[in-house]
């Protein structure tokens, strides 16, 4: 393979996982695309001198996404458990993550370029806290119990998002390096 064709090659395959990466922000696997993807170019783009992404790569960005899905379901679900959310109500508390997420980005905040990717953790964040509140509060528990229940669950999705976040940097990290250099 030619040189040029190579370099624009690995270069779209950065920007994918870039977008890969940013899907993260709605609840989607995004790092599994980026396991994806670049599988697919360690297996069909060999560029000069033996250029190309590494099946020990391959495999290392593997274990970093398990390790960022681990870490986002354990912060995600013990936000609320260790407070004594019931399932119910971690379950609501997932379940809107995704719409806040959803319609965080929707709504957006009119500051250009961060805009929509802050307003879609906030939204999963407080669609995080709503559902686990609901959720507690259809399973009958007291107002302040839900409130509690819900900042556990709140805090507990910022910080799985933000574990998920770090371990996509460090893919795409890991895939560019391998691919350039």
């Amino acid at each position: 393979m030619q040189a040029w064709l190579y370099c624009l090659l690995a270069m779209l395959l950065i920007v994918v996982n870039v977008v890969s990466m940013a899907t993260n922000l709605f609840l989607l696997p995004g790092n599994w695309l980026i396991v994806v993807m670049s599988a697919g170019f360690a297996w069909l783009v060999q560029g000069p001198a033996g250029q190309g992404v590494t099946w020990g790569t391959v495999l290392a960005v593997i274990v970093v996404a398990s390790l960022g899905e681990l870490a986002e379901f354990l912060a995600g679900a013990a936000g609320a458990a260790r407070l004594g959310g019931s399932r119910r109500g971690i379950f609501l508390s997932m379940l809107g993550a995704m719409l806040g997420s959803m319609l965080g980005i929707g709504v957006g905040l009119p500051v250009p370029l961060v805009g929509p990717i802050v307003a879609a953790v906030l939204g999963g964040a407080f669609g995080s806290f709503a559902g686990a509140y609901l959720g507690e509060q259809w399973k009958g528990r007291s107002h302040a119990d839900g409130l509690a229940i819900g900042g556990g669950a709140m805090v507990g999705r910022l910080g799985g998002t933000v574990a998920k976040l770090a371990a996509s940097v460090i893919m795409v990290v890991l895939v560019a390096w391998d691919s350039l250099f």
